[in-house]
């Protein structure tokens, strides 16, 4: 059984804070089964864009846990609000998290795609 996207942020807000970062709700979408975009943000101030990954990454046809694939097309943050927006307006029940990871890397706090 997948968790619900509000359990699942709210796991994911507790593993960045107690490695010592910082995450925030930008936009909260459906509790249920929202999709999920993570903003990172390093301590240089460069934006990272971690997006679900496509379906065809999934080896079963119900995932239990969410994977993700880093946004090559994302190199600031105006192409990051511009990528999101436009899935917004295709998918309104959105998440928005934007994180600051303290000493874990993101990829250990979000399963990416292929890994």
């Amino acid at each position: 059984m997948r968790l619900t996207t509000e359990i699942w942020v709210s796991a994911l807000l507790r593993r960045v804070f107690s490695g010592g970062g910082f995450a925030a709700i930008e936009r909260r979408g459906s509790a249920e089964a929202g999709t999920v975009f993570v903003v990172v943000r390093d301590r240089q101030g460069q934006i990272s864009l971690y997006e679900p990954a496509p379906q065809s990454s999934y080896e079963d046809g119900k995932p239990q846990d969410r994977h993700f694939c880093r946004s090559e097309r994302v190199i600031d943050a105006e192409s990051a609000a511009r990528r999101i927006d436009s899935e917004i307006r295709f998918d309104s029940d959105v998440w928005v998290l934007e994180l600051e990871p303290g000493s874990e890397p993101v990829e250990s706090l979000i399963t990416m795609a292929g890994a």
